[in-house]
């Protein structure tokens, strides 16, 4: 482990069938005035959403609704979240949904008091908080972004055709996250293998870099074969509630930045996503996994003993007579056959990218640095088009 650093993660976490019992625990740490914040009518179909109201009225909450939180929460929907919340002195935000909804709950939670266009102070200039925050508890109906357990949020600007996430501090994380995997069975099957592969992802951004022997990379070589072995299972059995409370477990551990501590970490496949996503709507998850492929064998020349090592440990490549960039080329073979399992996206022609979309969307990646290699923007582009 190379490097110093801290670890804390100020969230609760309730996991289990019984698991919104919690809230009776949390609830009376705050004030009165509650944001319910959702997405469409899927928690009232359930009978999720009476059941939360339920709650609330027991322990004599006030609830201001905040329904509509699309897949890629938008702007204009962050300031209407943001007055409400502002206007009716919210005391916590309840965020009932996936990653997008506790992500947009977060946005509010720095939004709401802040002084200033939050777009411009958060997800252009990246600041950090100055202005009172107001606390978050999630409870997850999908599983994929990690959201519930970090400090992350995303936001789509849509005249401008960016998407931009921010990843906050602790102070930002939620106070406390509901996680019940029977929540997550009537999510539609598209939905539900973008979000597996987000978990995936997730992983392979924070393995995928650094060269000394380091714990994390071994506790996310676990991660993946209990995620590739659990949705599998799920995939012919939705319903099977060992393995989709493994793979709810999994996407909490995959990004609330335990696994990423003593590395560096190669976040280019979201920020390439991301991008994609601000030109495309397109799902968060598709738009990893149809970059992914074509960036990690650009990738694999600059890494390969990390890509020899992702073929053996987690594809149980076998070696003999092989050089090692032919195993490592047969690690990403099993990755893509794995992909092809669960349905997901290959290439961005799939989501609606076409090629005069390229020079915006390389404007709109962020290069960063940890990973094997640095991007310059032409690269950016070599990997989008390899990807078409």
């Amino acid at each position: 482990m190379l490097g110093n650093f801290k670890y804390s993660n100020p969230t609760a976490l309730y996991f289990g069938e019984n698991a919104l019992e919690g809230l009776h625990q949390e609830l009376p740490r705050y004030g009165k005035n509650i944001l319910l914040v959702y997405g469409g009518g899927s928690i009232k179909a359930s009978g999720l959403y009476e059941e939360i109201l339920a709650i609330l009225k027991k322990e004599g909450k006030t609830v201001i609704e905040d329904p509509g939180v699309m897949p890629n929460p938008t702007v204009e929907k962050l300031l209407e979240g943001s007055r409400l919340a502002r206007e009716h002195q919210v005391d916590l935000i309840l965020a009932v949904g996936g990653g997008s909804v506790c992500d947009y709950a977060k946005a509010v939670s720095v939004s709401a008091h802040c002084s200033e266009d939050p777009w411009t102070k958060y997800f252009l200039r990246m600041d950090d908080v100055d202005n009172p925050i107001i606390p978050v508890g999630c409870i997850l109906t999908m599983v994929g972004t990690g959201s519930e357990m970090n400090g992350g949020t995303v936001i789509t600007h849509p005249e401008s055709k960016l998407k931009i996430g921010h990843v906050f501090g602790e102070n930002v994380y939620p106070k406390f996250s509901v996680l019940n995997p029977v929540l997550t069975y009537t999510i539609p099957r598209r939905q539900m293998v973008a979000g597996f592969f987000d978990i995936f992802s997730h992983i392979l951004e924070q393995y995928f870099s650094g060269e000394d022997d380091n714990t994390s990379d071994y506790l996310m070589e676990g991660l993946m074969k209990s995620l590739i072995h659990s949705t599998r299972i799920a995939l012919n059995d939705p319903e099977n509630y060992e393995a989709r409370s493994n793979i709810m477990w999994t996407a909490t551990w995959a990004l609330n930045s335990l696994v990423g501590k003593g590395k560096s970490m190669d976040w280019m496949v979201h920020m390439m996503g991301q991008s994609i996503g601000g030109y495309t709507n397109a799902t968060h998850g598709m738009t990893l996994s149809a970059i992914s492929l074509a960036y990690y064998r650009y990738l694999l020349p600059y890494g390969l003993p990390k890509f020899k090592r992702f073929a053996q440990e987690v594809w149980h490549v076998r070696p003999e007579g092989k050089s090692d960039e032919e195993i490592a080329l047969e690690g990403l073979h099993a990755l893509e056959r794995y992909m092809t399992e669960l349905g997901v996206a290959l290439n961005i022609t799939e989501l609606g990218v076409t090629e005069d979309m390229l020079d915006g969307i390389v404007q709109g990646t962020f290069i960063l640095n940890g990973g094997y290699k640095v991007l310059t923007p032409e690269e950016v582009r070599q990997v989008l088009k390899a990807s078409l």
